[in-house]
């Protein structure tokens, strides 16, 4: 498939990486230069584009940046082809985003996130640690192999998603509509927790809506004050601090 990727941070690199080396053409931009796309990222095959050309042609349109810089991006997103599968990866954070309204009363971040782009949006790869995602994709039927949620209200478009989280070596389970994509965000069992496919349906069912937000809340504080204090922010610090809040 051709894939653009916009956002060339750690979970966008990734991707870029996995999906061109499973076969997929692959374009990704960042908001400079495409010189400026860290050479990993196409290490197996994508190519690096300004944002203003990344979606030509693109089948599937892969967005991973931070929330608020959603506004930013709308543009370059409602350029992509009509019948292009957009898919969010974003993560709504109020001590990086600042407080957004609605958020704190419940509000579902990626339906937020498809007004802004006027486009059908499925939810992958935003419950997935960038070090875990960077280290710990296996192949099909790998003991242990970590499952991702995907939430979509097009079928079409969650099973296309699901396939793509598939060639980047998760598991893909479907979590159904995009308005209980709550329940993979920031705060949730299912978030960053490194669940296989088994372990992942009763962490999605478990979820409760007015406790996410305390518990990404509580995260977010244990993490500043440990960066403070001079701690290392690892990949398995976070992963434990995740599973020990839930």
């Amino acid at each position: 498939m051709k894939i653009a990727i916009i956002g060339a941070g750690a979970i966008g690199s990734t991707l870029a990486q996995r999906l061109a080396g499973a076969g997929h053409d692959v374009t990704i931009a960042n908001s400079r230069a495409p010189e400026t796309v860290d050479a990993a990222a196409l290490s197996t095959g994508a190519r690096a584009a300004w944002a203003a050309d990344v979606t030509a042609g693109a089948e599937v349109v892969v967005v991973s940046v931070s929330l608020v810089q959603v506004p930013d991006v709308a543009a370059v997103v409602r350029s992509a082809p009509s019948d292009a599968v957009v898919v969010d990866t974003s993560n709504y954070y109020p001590q990086r985003d600042g407080v957004l309204p609605g958020f704190e009363d419940g509000d579902v971040e990626s339906l937020w996130v498809q007004t802004r782009y006027g486009r059908p949006v499925a939810k992958a790869w935003n419950s997935v640690l960038a070090a875990s995602f960077a280290e710990k994709g296996s192949a099909p039927g790998a003991a242990g192999r970590v499952a991702l949620p995907v939430a979509a209200d097009d079928d079409a478009h969650r099973a296309t998603a699901m396939a793509l989280v598939e060639d980047t070596g998760f598991d893909a389970v479907d979590a159904g509509a995009l308005a209980t994509s709550w329940r993979q965000q920031p705060g949730a069992p299912a978030y960053c927790t490194d669940l296989t496919a088994a372990e992942l349906l009763p962490a999605l069912a478990a979820a409760e809506a007015s406790r996410s937000p305390l518990r990404r809340d509580l995260v977010g504080e244990v993490v500043t004050e440990r960066a403070e204090a001079g701690g290392a922010i690892t990949g398995d610090y976070l992963l434990a601090l995740n599973r020990a809040v839930y």
